[in-house]
Protein backbone atom coordinates (compact mmCIF):
# COMPACT_ATOMS: atom_id res chain seq x y z
CA UNK A 1 0.00 0.00 0.00
CA UNK A 2 1.07 3.61 -0.55
CA UNK A 3 0.51 5.34 2.77
CA UNK A 4 1.64 8.77 1.57
CA UNK A 5 -0.47 10.29 -1.21
CA UNK A 6 -1.60 13.68 -2.45
CA UNK A 7 -5.22 14.69 -2.01
CA UNK A 8 -6.30 17.95 -3.61
CA UNK A 9 -2.69 19.03 -3.89
CA UNK A 10 -1.71 18.23 -0.31
CA UNK A 11 0.37 15.28 0.94
CA UNK A 12 -1.32 13.02 3.48
CA UNK A 13 -0.26 10.13 5.68
CA UNK A 14 -3.29 7.85 5.53
CA UNK A 15 -6.12 10.32 6.32
CA UNK A 16 -4.05 13.03 7.99
CA UNK A 17 -2.44 15.99 6.17
CA UNK A 18 1.28 16.28 6.92
CA UNK A 19 0.89 20.05 7.07
CA UNK A 20 -1.26 19.70 10.21
CA UNK A 21 1.21 17.32 11.82
CA UNK A 22 4.08 19.76 11.20
CA UNK A 23 2.03 22.60 12.65
CA UNK A 24 1.19 20.62 15.79
CA UNK A 25 4.46 18.78 16.46
CA UNK A 26 7.05 20.94 14.72
CA UNK A 27 9.85 19.96 12.36
CA UNK A 28 11.96 17.99 11.71
CA UNK A 29 9.34 15.28 12.27
CA UNK A 30 9.22 11.57 11.58
CA UNK A 31 5.77 10.37 10.53
CA UNK A 32 4.88 6.68 10.24
CA UNK A 33 1.89 4.85 8.79
CA UNK A 34 0.72 2.12 11.14
CA UNK A 35 -1.30 0.39 8.43
CA UNK A 36 1.59 0.28 5.97
CA UNK A 37 3.93 -1.21 8.55
CA UNK A 38 1.51 -3.86 9.82
CA UNK A 39 0.38 -4.53 6.25
CA UNK A 40 3.94 -5.26 5.11
CA UNK A 41 4.40 -7.73 7.94
CA UNK A 42 1.03 -9.37 7.27
CA UNK A 43 1.75 -9.69 3.55
CA UNK A 44 5.00 -11.54 4.13
CA UNK A 45 3.43 -13.66 6.85
CA UNK A 46 0.59 -14.70 4.50
CA UNK A 47 2.99 -15.49 1.68
CA UNK A 48 4.56 -18.24 3.82
CA UNK A 49 1.34 -19.48 5.40
CA UNK A 50 1.57 -22.96 3.85
CA UNK A 51 4.62 -23.84 5.99
CA UNK A 52 5.65 -23.51 9.62
CA UNK A 53 7.42 -20.16 9.81
CA UNK A 54 8.12 -17.09 11.94
CA UNK A 55 8.66 -13.57 10.61
CA UNK A 56 11.10 -11.85 12.98
CA UNK A 57 11.14 -8.07 12.55
CA UNK A 58 14.70 -6.67 12.60
CA UNK A 59 14.43 -4.14 15.42
CA UNK A 60 17.53 -2.24 14.33
CA UNK A 61 15.61 -0.80 11.37
CA UNK A 62 13.29 1.18 13.64
CA UNK A 63 13.23 0.50 17.35
CA UNK A 64 10.40 2.76 18.53
CA UNK A 65 8.33 1.02 21.21
CA UNK A 66 5.03 1.80 19.50
CA UNK A 67 6.12 0.19 16.24
CA UNK A 68 7.50 -2.87 18.03
CA UNK A 69 4.23 -3.08 19.96
CA UNK A 70 2.05 -2.95 16.84
CA UNK A 71 4.09 -5.73 15.26
CA UNK A 72 4.00 -7.81 18.44
CA UNK A 73 0.19 -7.57 18.44
CA UNK A 74 0.23 -8.71 14.81
CA UNK A 75 2.16 -11.86 15.81
CA UNK A 76 5.72 -10.95 14.84
CA UNK A 77 8.88 -12.38 16.28
CA UNK A 78 11.93 -10.16 16.54
CA UNK A 79 15.53 -10.14 15.34
CA UNK A 80 17.62 -8.32 17.94
CA UNK A 81 21.31 -7.34 18.03
CA UNK A 82 21.68 -6.02 21.59
CA UNK A 83 20.34 -6.32 25.11
CA UNK A 84 18.82 -2.89 24.60
CA UNK A 85 16.75 -4.12 21.68
CA UNK A 86 15.61 -7.13 23.69
CA UNK A 87 14.63 -4.81 26.53
CA UNK A 88 12.61 -2.72 24.08
CA UNK A 89 10.83 -5.80 22.73
CA UNK A 90 9.84 -6.93 26.22
CA UNK A 91 8.67 -3.44 27.23
CA UNK A 92 6.59 -3.22 24.06
CA UNK A 93 4.82 -6.53 24.72
CA UNK A 94 6.89 -8.83 22.52
CA UNK A 95 7.79 -12.36 23.54
CA UNK A 96 11.43 -13.23 24.33
CA UNK A 97 10.64 -16.76 23.16
CA UNK A 98 10.11 -15.36 19.65
CA UNK A 99 13.43 -13.47 19.52
CA UNK A 100 16.57 -14.37 17.59
CA UNK A 101 19.76 -12.72 18.83
CA UNK A 102 22.22 -11.75 16.08
CA UNK A 103 25.42 -9.69 16.12
CA UNK A 104 29.14 -10.33 16.21
CA UNK A 105 29.92 -8.91 19.65
CA UNK A 106 27.46 -10.24 22.23
CA UNK A 107 28.83 -9.49 25.68
CA UNK A 108 28.66 -11.81 28.71
CA UNK A 109 26.06 -9.50 30.26
CA UNK A 110 23.92 -9.60 27.12
CA UNK A 111 24.14 -13.38 26.90
CA UNK A 112 23.11 -13.74 30.54
CA UNK A 113 20.17 -11.38 30.07
CA UNK A 114 18.95 -13.21 26.98
CA UNK A 115 19.32 -16.65 28.56
CA UNK A 116 17.44 -15.60 31.68
CA UNK A 117 14.58 -14.23 29.59
CA UNK A 118 14.47 -17.40 27.47
CA UNK A 119 15.06 -16.15 23.93
CA UNK A 120 14.37 -18.48 21.02
CA UNK A 121 17.84 -18.74 19.49
CA UNK A 122 21.29 -17.16 19.32
CA UNK A 123 22.78 -16.67 15.86
CA UNK A 124 26.44 -17.54 16.48
CA UNK A 125 28.99 -15.51 14.50
CA UNK A 126 32.33 -16.97 15.63
CA UNK A 127 33.94 -19.91 17.41
CA UNK A 128 34.89 -17.59 20.27
CA UNK A 129 31.27 -16.59 20.73
CA UNK A 130 30.18 -20.23 20.70
CA UNK A 131 32.56 -21.02 23.56
CA UNK A 132 31.41 -17.98 25.50
CA UNK A 133 27.78 -19.03 25.12
CA UNK A 134 28.66 -22.49 26.40
CA UNK A 135 30.52 -21.06 29.39
CA UNK A 136 27.77 -18.64 30.41
CA UNK A 137 24.98 -21.17 29.89
CA UNK A 138 26.69 -23.84 31.99
CA UNK A 139 27.29 -21.32 34.79
CA UNK A 140 23.56 -20.49 34.73
CA UNK A 141 22.70 -24.20 34.50
CA UNK A 142 21.03 -23.64 31.14
CA UNK A 143 21.57 -24.64 27.53
CA UNK A 144 21.93 -21.91 24.92
CA UNK A 145 19.90 -22.66 21.76
CA UNK A 146 22.07 -21.77 18.77
CA UNK A 147 22.26 -21.51 15.01
CA UNK A 148 25.53 -20.80 13.25
CA UNK A 149 25.31 -17.78 10.98
CA UNK A 150 26.69 -19.09 7.70
CA UNK A 151 28.26 -16.99 4.95
CA UNK A 152 27.26 -18.84 1.78
CA UNK A 153 29.63 -16.78 -0.41
CA UNK A 154 26.89 -15.27 -2.57
CA UNK A 155 27.08 -11.67 -3.80
CA UNK A 156 23.79 -9.94 -2.86
CA UNK A 157 24.48 -7.15 -5.38
CA UNK A 158 23.97 -4.34 -2.90
CA UNK A 159 26.04 -1.53 -1.31
CA UNK A 160 29.30 -2.91 0.07
CA UNK A 161 28.53 -1.45 3.52
CA UNK A 162 25.41 -3.64 3.77
CA UNK A 163 26.68 -6.77 2.03
CA UNK A 164 27.21 -9.35 4.77
CA UNK A 165 27.25 -12.83 3.22
CA UNK A 166 30.71 -12.94 1.65
CA UNK A 167 33.87 -14.40 3.18
CA UNK A 168 35.51 -11.02 3.77
CA UNK A 169 32.57 -9.84 5.91
CA UNK A 170 32.95 -9.49 9.68
CA UNK A 171 29.65 -11.32 10.02
CA UNK A 172 29.11 -15.05 10.26
CA UNK A 173 31.25 -18.08 9.46
CA UNK A 174 32.26 -19.31 6.02
CA UNK A 175 30.16 -22.20 4.79
CA UNK A 176 33.43 -24.08 4.29
CA UNK A 177 34.09 -24.00 8.05
CA UNK A 178 30.52 -24.12 9.35
CA UNK A 179 30.22 -27.88 9.72
CA UNK A 180 33.37 -27.95 11.85
CA UNK A 181 31.85 -25.31 14.13
CA UNK A 182 28.67 -27.37 14.42
CA UNK A 183 30.75 -30.42 15.33
CA UNK A 184 32.36 -28.43 18.13
CA UNK A 185 28.92 -27.21 19.26
CA UNK A 186 27.64 -30.79 19.43
CA UNK A 187 30.30 -31.54 22.06
CA UNK A 188 29.48 -28.57 24.32
CA UNK A 189 27.23 -29.28 27.31
CA UNK A 190 25.91 -25.70 27.50
CA UNK A 191 24.79 -25.50 23.87
CA UNK A 192 21.84 -26.93 21.95
CA UNK A 193 21.95 -26.94 18.16
CA UNK A 194 18.56 -25.57 17.14
CA UNK A 195 19.05 -24.11 13.68
CA UNK A 196 21.08 -23.07 10.65
CA UNK A 197 21.07 -19.40 9.63
CA UNK A 198 22.27 -17.06 6.91
CA UNK A 199 21.97 -13.34 6.22
CA UNK A 200 23.55 -12.22 2.97
CA UNK A 201 22.94 -8.47 3.08
CA UNK A 202 20.42 -5.66 3.01
CA UNK A 203 18.41 -3.81 0.37
CA UNK A 204 18.44 -6.84 -1.95
CA UNK A 205 16.06 -6.25 -4.84
CA UNK A 206 16.40 -9.58 -6.65
CA UNK A 207 15.36 -13.09 -5.60
CA UNK A 208 18.24 -14.88 -7.32
CA UNK A 209 20.81 -14.25 -4.54
CA UNK A 210 18.39 -15.82 -2.05
CA UNK A 211 17.85 -18.82 -4.30
CA UNK A 212 21.59 -19.41 -4.76
CA UNK A 213 22.34 -18.93 -1.07
CA UNK A 214 19.43 -21.12 0.06
CA UNK A 215 20.58 -23.97 -2.13
CA UNK A 216 24.02 -23.80 -0.55
CA UNK A 217 22.57 -23.53 2.94
CA UNK A 218 20.26 -26.53 2.56
CA UNK A 219 23.17 -28.78 1.73
CA UNK A 220 24.68 -27.86 5.09
CA UNK A 221 21.31 -28.35 6.83
CA UNK A 222 21.30 -32.04 5.97
CA UNK A 223 24.80 -32.47 7.39
CA UNK A 224 23.83 -30.64 10.60
CA UNK A 225 20.72 -32.79 10.89
CA UNK A 226 22.99 -35.82 11.21
CA UNK A 227 24.75 -34.16 14.14
CA UNK A 228 21.62 -33.01 15.99
CA UNK A 229 18.59 -34.95 14.71
CA UNK A 230 16.58 -34.42 17.91
CA UNK A 231 17.16 -30.70 18.42
CA UNK A 232 17.45 -29.16 14.93
CA UNK A 233 14.25 -27.16 14.47
CA UNK A 234 14.85 -24.15 12.22
CA UNK A 235 16.37 -22.88 9.01
CA UNK A 236 16.75 -19.08 8.91
CA UNK A 237 16.96 -17.28 5.57
CA UNK A 238 17.76 -13.92 7.17
CA UNK A 239 16.35 -10.62 6.03
CA UNK A 240 17.45 -7.97 3.56
CA UNK A 241 14.47 -7.83 1.19
CA UNK A 242 14.73 -4.42 -0.46
CA UNK A 243 12.26 -1.60 -1.00
CA UNK A 244 11.73 1.02 -3.67
CA UNK A 245 13.70 4.22 -3.05
CA UNK A 246 13.86 5.48 -6.62
CA UNK A 247 13.43 3.12 -9.56
CA UNK A 248 14.05 -0.27 -7.96
CA UNK A 249 11.55 -3.09 -8.46
CA UNK A 250 12.02 -5.31 -5.40
CA UNK A 251 10.09 -8.57 -5.13
CA UNK A 252 6.64 -8.60 -3.60
CA UNK A 253 6.06 -11.01 -0.69
CA UNK A 254 4.39 -13.38 -3.15
CA UNK A 255 7.32 -13.22 -5.58
CA UNK A 256 9.84 -13.75 -2.80
CA UNK A 257 7.89 -16.73 -1.46
CA UNK A 258 7.50 -18.18 -4.95
CA UNK A 259 11.29 -18.13 -5.35
CA UNK A 260 12.32 -19.70 -2.04
CA UNK A 261 9.34 -21.80 -0.91
CA UNK A 262 10.01 -24.63 -3.39
CA UNK A 263 13.47 -24.97 -1.83
CA UNK A 264 12.46 -25.01 1.84
CA UNK A 265 8.90 -26.30 2.05
CA UNK A 266 9.92 -29.95 2.32
CA UNK A 267 12.94 -29.54 4.55
CA UNK A 268 10.87 -30.33 7.63
CA UNK A 269 12.07 -27.35 9.66
CA UNK A 270 10.51 -24.08 10.78
CA UNK A 271 11.55 -21.29 8.41
CA UNK A 272 12.61 -18.00 9.98
CA UNK A 273 12.74 -14.66 8.16
CA UNK A 274 14.31 -11.45 9.50
CA UNK A 275 12.97 -8.45 7.52
CA UNK A 276 13.45 -4.91 8.79
CA UNK A 277 13.60 -2.27 6.05
CA UNK A 278 10.98 -4.19 4.05
CA UNK A 279 8.46 -3.71 6.85
CA UNK A 280 9.09 -0.10 7.91
CA UNK A 281 11.14 1.59 5.16
CA UNK A 282 8.36 3.00 3.03
CA UNK A 283 6.09 3.36 6.05
CA UNK A 284 7.86 6.49 7.27
CA UNK A 285 8.87 9.96 6.08
CA UNK A 286 10.88 12.84 7.48
CA UNK A 287 9.08 16.19 7.29
CA UNK A 288 11.35 19.23 7.25
CA UNK A 289 10.94 22.97 6.79
CA UNK A 290 13.00 25.12 4.44
CA UNK A 291 14.96 27.69 6.45
CA UNK A 292 16.77 29.46 3.62
CA UNK A 293 17.28 29.25 -0.12
CA UNK A 294 20.87 30.27 -0.81
CA UNK A 295 21.94 31.10 -4.34
CA UNK A 296 25.57 31.31 -5.38
CA UNK A 297 27.11 31.88 -8.83
CA UNK A 298 27.54 28.11 -9.26
CA UNK A 299 24.63 26.44 -7.46
CA UNK A 300 21.53 26.78 -5.32
CA UNK A 301 21.26 25.42 -1.79
CA UNK A 302 17.94 24.60 -0.14
CA UNK A 303 18.76 24.67 3.57
CA UNK A 304 16.35 22.71 5.77
CA UNK A 305 15.89 22.34 9.51
CA UNK A 306 16.59 18.60 9.21
CA UNK A 307 20.20 17.50 8.95
CA UNK A 308 22.51 14.51 8.76
CA UNK A 309 22.09 13.93 12.49
CA UNK A 310 18.37 13.30 11.82
CA UNK A 311 18.84 11.15 8.69
CA UNK A 312 22.41 10.06 8.03
CA UNK A 313 21.81 7.60 5.18
CA UNK A 314 22.60 10.01 2.29
CA UNK A 315 25.89 11.07 3.93
CA UNK A 316 26.81 7.52 5.00
CA UNK A 317 25.72 5.46 2.00
CA UNK A 318 25.12 8.11 -0.70
CA UNK A 319 21.59 6.77 -0.54
CA UNK A 320 18.70 8.25 -2.47
CA UNK A 321 15.53 9.54 -0.81
CA UNK A 322 12.82 11.04 -2.95
CA UNK A 323 12.19 14.64 -1.87
CA UNK A 324 8.77 16.16 -2.51
CA UNK A 325 6.84 19.22 -1.29
CA UNK A 326 4.02 18.81 1.21
CA UNK A 327 1.96 21.15 -0.92
CA UNK A 328 2.02 20.29 -4.60
CA UNK A 329 3.22 23.18 -6.69
CA UNK A 330 3.03 24.12 -10.36
CA UNK A 331 5.82 26.66 -10.17
CA UNK A 332 8.29 24.41 -11.93
CA UNK A 333 11.53 22.84 -10.75
CA UNK A 334 14.91 24.01 -9.60
CA UNK A 335 18.22 22.17 -9.43
CA UNK A 336 19.65 22.43 -5.95
CA UNK A 337 21.61 20.80 -3.17
CA UNK A 338 19.26 20.01 -0.29
CA UNK A 339 21.35 20.44 2.85
CA UNK A 340 21.04 20.77 6.60
CA UNK A 341 22.50 23.17 9.19
CA UNK A 342 25.18 20.79 10.54
CA UNK A 343 28.74 22.05 10.14
CA UNK A 344 29.91 19.33 7.77
CA UNK A 345 30.24 19.44 3.98
CA UNK A 346 28.77 15.94 4.04
CA UNK A 347 25.53 17.25 5.57
CA UNK A 348 23.32 16.86 2.52
CA UNK A 349 20.21 14.93 1.52
CA UNK A 350 20.68 15.41 -2.22
CA UNK A 351 23.13 17.07 -4.56
CA UNK A 352 22.22 18.73 -7.87
CA UNK A 353 18.70 17.33 -7.47
CA UNK A 354 15.80 18.62 -9.57
CA UNK A 355 13.05 19.34 -7.05
CA UNK A 356 9.90 21.42 -6.93
CA UNK A 357 10.69 25.11 -6.59
CA UNK A 358 10.21 25.89 -2.90
CA UNK A 359 10.60 28.98 -0.79
CA UNK A 360 11.60 29.71 2.75
CA UNK A 361 9.13 28.38 5.31
CA UNK A 362 7.70 25.71 3.03
CA UNK A 363 7.63 22.02 3.93
CA UNK A 364 9.48 19.20 2.21
CA UNK A 365 9.24 15.46 2.76
CA UNK A 366 12.05 12.92 2.54
CA UNK A 367 10.35 9.67 1.64
CA UNK A 368 11.32 6.08 2.48
CA UNK A 369 12.72 7.20 5.83
CA UNK A 370 11.04 4.64 8.09
CA UNK A 371 14.11 2.39 8.26
CA UNK A 372 17.51 3.48 9.60
CA UNK A 373 16.33 7.06 9.99
CA UNK A 374 15.49 7.80 13.60
CA UNK A 375 17.25 4.57 14.61
CA UNK A 376 20.58 6.07 13.47
CA UNK A 377 19.86 9.65 14.55
CA UNK A 378 22.29 11.43 16.86
CA UNK A 379 22.78 14.67 18.75
CA UNK A 380 25.72 15.78 16.63
CA UNK A 381 26.22 19.56 16.78
CA UNK A 382 24.14 19.36 20.01
CA UNK A 383 20.94 19.14 18.03
CA UNK A 384 17.89 17.63 19.79
CA UNK A 385 16.47 14.62 17.97
CA UNK A 386 13.08 14.90 16.22
CA UNK A 387 9.67 13.85 17.45
CA UNK A 388 7.99 10.74 16.02
CA UNK A 389 4.32 10.36 15.18
CA UNK A 390 2.30 7.24 14.32
CA UNK A 391 -0.80 7.64 12.14
CA UNK A 392 -3.58 5.06 12.08
CA UNK A 393 -6.31 6.20 9.72
CA UNK A 394 -7.28 9.57 11.18
CA UNK A 395 -5.79 8.81 14.59
CA UNK A 396 -2.47 10.44 15.50
CA UNK A 397 -0.22 9.37 18.37
CA UNK A 398 2.95 11.11 19.47
CA UNK A 399 5.21 8.09 20.02
CA UNK A 400 8.37 10.02 20.91
CA UNK A 401 8.42 13.62 22.05
CA UNK A 402 10.91 16.04 20.59
CA UNK A 403 14.07 16.29 22.65
CA UNK A 404 14.76 19.52 24.48
CA UNK A 405 18.01 21.37 25.11
CA UNK A 406 17.85 20.09 28.68
CA UNK A 407 17.67 16.51 27.38
CA UNK A 408 21.01 17.05 25.61
CA UNK A 409 22.89 17.31 28.91
CA UNK A 410 20.70 15.14 31.14
CA UNK A 411 23.41 12.51 31.66
CA UNK A 412 26.32 14.89 32.01
CA UNK A 413 27.95 16.71 34.93
CA UNK A 414 30.60 19.35 35.40
CA UNK A 415 33.57 17.91 37.29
Amino acid sequence: MNAFEYHQGELFCERVPLRKLAAKFGTPLYVYSRNHIVGQFAGLDRAFRQIDHLVCYAVKANSNLAIIGELAKAGAGFDIVSAGELYRVVRAGGEPGKCVFSGVGKTVEEIEYALKLGIYIFNVESEAELRQLDCVARRLKKRAPIAVRVNPGVDPETHHYISTGKEESKFGISIKRALGVYREASRLAGVEIRGVQMHIGSQIVKTQPYVLASRKLLGLVEEVRQLAPATLKTVDLGGGIGIRYKDQTPPTPQQFAAAVLPLVKNVGLRVLLEPGRFIVGNGGVLVTRVIYVKKTPVKTFVITDAAMNDLIRPALYSSYHEIVPVKATKTGKIKADIVGPVCESGDFFAEARAIAAVGEGELLVLKSAGAYGMAMASNYNSRPRPAEVLVNGSRVDLIRRRETLKDLISGEKIS
